[in-house]
């Protein structure tokens, strides 16, 4: 097993246990790092715990391995060493818990078997020695290696304990069953079904984070239906927990919009790495459930989910303390998912290409990704058809941009030359006429060329004046 180990890394555990012993003190890494070993996954964190003074031990590790510049968390007894491409965490050997309504924990130093049993489960609670004169010996005090075989997650206590002493393990549960692809045995979920309103105490940021994190993983479907079964998806995320249900009207049944969304994140983690199209996966079609209307004799309508939903992530972004940046490219993904559907069921027009591709502007290919997961039919003619379809358009798109340049469109008739012929000063009527006449290129009114863009100036400047 220790062969799998970096050399790099492998030399730093080697020179930890060295100070530790010189220092008399135990040493282990511990958590993740050594979990992933056993998976012969690669990582880039390790973590090193002390029986003793963990922050005072990284000073002299960071020393040792000449990184000056090393981050202190005195008050929870930790320390982070940069290491190239590793992050070494240093912590003392303690155990957290959290007060009934508190958001920070409170920290209490214990001994090895007390630190590995209070972390979240017992594939995370195994430990390897660092002492020269035992180097390499797992420590597995919780049978954390059976589970591993077993594919479970577990709590090394009493998972009621487990996750009311720190209620995100419960997300970490979430995002762990997705990530290993393993399942969570009945009592630790039995758990979370008690305790899931204890989530309220966690920041928004550390909640949020999880959530993302669970996006990251292979299948996050999974992720998601523990959140849903557990009754924490209603608390972190609402508008994703009340897609669920399917209704049925003359014997028209529309489909369950949460089990499709699903379908349509994990179509999408197998397509990108980008977590930023997984959430828009995620967040689509949230506008759903408000717009849903059954019409006699057509069936269900969902007419405007998706401006709704658009609507709906201008609150959503802020109280999951997302950036800026990341709730306009959701909002303006859900603007547009539907886009491409229509033109591919039309006949496409330039004019529309040209709009769809001024609108998602640098987003166009993500946008494109989205559609194709968004098909989660099980009727191979009918997804092939689809896929032709979305073919159509891409080509569409690809010979509009060849022959505009769309890509970095504005108008051919620049804001200065129009003050000139106008013979006013700046001011927002230039712009104005600046959008009339990219509108008209848009339309396909008048060709991307100046000497045609100057006519058109001419026949509707006496609308301005």
């Amino acid at each position: 097993m220790l062969s799998r180990i970096p050399k790099n890394i492998l030399r730093v555990l080697q020179e930890a246990g060295e100070l530790a012993q010189a220092s008399d003190l135990e040493c282990y890494t511990v958590g993740g790092f050594v979990r992933d070993l056993i998976l012969d996954v690669p990582s880039k964190d390790v973590d090193i715990m002390v029986i003793g003074d963990g922050v005072a031990f990284a000073r002299k590790l960071g020393k040792h391995l000449q990184v000056p510049d090393i981050v202190e968390y005195g008050e929870f007894g930790t320390a982070l060493i940069p290491y190239g491409e590793f992050l070494i965490e240093v912590a003392s050997a303690r155990t957290e818990t959290y007060e009934s309504d508190s958001r920070k924990p409170k920290v209490v130093y214990t001994d090895l078997k007390g630190d590995l049993g209070r972390r979240d489960f017992t594939v995370n609670a195994m430990a390897l020695n660092l002492a020269p004169d035992h180097f390499g010996e797992l420590v597995d005090e919780y049978g954390g290696i059976q589970d591993i075989q077993d594919k479970v997650l577990r709590t090394p206590l009493d998972p009621v304990k487990t996750f009311d002493d720190d209620p995100l393990r419960m997300l970490r549960a979430a995002r762990f069953s997705a990530q290993l692809g393993f399942t969570l045995v009945p009592e630790a979920l039995d758990a979370m079904q008690g305790l899931a309103k204890r989530i309220s105490i966690v920041s928004q940021e550390r909640v949020t984070d999880e959530l993302i994190k669970t996006l990251r993983t292979k299948l996050p479907s999974i992720g998601f239906y523990v959140m849903q079964d557990s009754g924490l998806l209603p608390l972190v995320f609402p508008e994703i927990a009340v897609l669920g249900g399917v209704e049925d009207r003359d014997g028209q049944r529309h489909k369950d919009v949460f089990h499709h969304t699903l379908k349509v994140v994990d179509n999408t983690a197998q397509r990108s790495d980008k977590m930023r199209i997984r959430f828009a996966a995620l967040v689509h079609d949230i506008g759903k459930p408000a717009t849903k209307k059954f019409i006699p004799g057509t069936g269900w309508s969902y007419h405007g989910h998706e401006e709704l939903g658009r609507m709906m992530l201008k609150e959503i972004g802020p109280r999951l303390r997302l950036s800026r940046k990341l709730t306009a490219y959701l909002k303006r993904m859900t603007r547009l998912h539907l886009r491409p559907i229509a033109l591919a069921q039309t006949e496409v027009t330039d004019s529309g290409i040209r709009r769809l591709i001024v609108e998602a502007g640098d987003n166009l290919e993500d946008l494109m990704i989205l559609v194709r997961a968004d098909v989660t039919s099980k009727d191979p003619h009918r997804v092939k058809r689809y896929y032709g379809n979305f073919d159509r358009v891409m080509d569409r798109i690809e010979a509009v941009v060849e022959k505009d340049a769309l890509r970095a469109f504005q108008s051919p008739l620049r804001g200065n030359e129009i003050i000139e012929l106008l013979g006013v000063p700046p001011g927002p009527i230039i712009g104005r006429i600046k959008s009339v006449i990219e509108e008209a290129i848009l339309d396909g009114k008048i060709p991307n060329e100046y000497d045609a863009a100057k006519e058109y100036f001419f026949k509707i400047k006496d609308d301005f004046i």
